[in-house]
């Protein structure tokens, strides 16, 4: 990971992405226990200038950086955007880097609606990995209240 970090941050030191916060499954690490994950989910403001990162190859959807298959997700929407803009900051084995708040990953689980997202989202509640005033507060904002109350009323005990 730690090759990765500093790859995405000269990238971003050279001006080829804007304000990224890594998110996800590996997001949610810095809240969690590990899971299991392909890739690196990074939000990200792009383009931020001409040109590419060197020393990356491209599979798929994702750019491998170091020994991580990284999927850049630009923001989409207010949620995200306003995610990206407040995302923690962090050091990684060093590497200053930025995570996604944990009441957002939840946010955005919940938006995204996908089985994984909706086990993601326990676990943060069974580890009591969110401070619910601001969590509540976010999904009043974006109107995820009642998707809330559905996934409380069947996932929450």
């Amino acid at each position: 990971m730690n090759g990765t970090l500093e790859m995405i941050y000269r990238i971003q030191a050279e001006g080829v992405i804007g304000k990224y916060a890594i998110g996800g499954a590996v997001g949610a690490t810095f809240y969690l226990e590990p899971v299991a994950t392909a890739d690196v989910g990074i939000f990200v403001m792009l383009p931020t200038a001409s040109g590419g990162a060197r020393g990356c190859r491209i599979e798929g959807e994702r750019i491998v950086i170091g020994d991580w298959p990284v999927q850049f997700l630009p923001p989409h929407g207010a949620l995200e955007e306003e995610a990206l803009a407040g995302a923690v900051g962090t050091e990684v084995e060093g590497i200053r880097t930025w995570v996604l708040s944990a009441e957002h990953l939840v946010a955005i689980a919940l938006q995204t609606g996908r089985a994984k997202d909706y086990a993601r989202i326990v676990q943060f509640l069974e580890q009591d990995a969110v401070d619910a005033d601001k969590l509540n507060s976010i999904l009043k904002k974006h109107g995820l209240i009642s998707q809330w109350e559905k996934f409380k009323s069947k996932y929450v005990q």
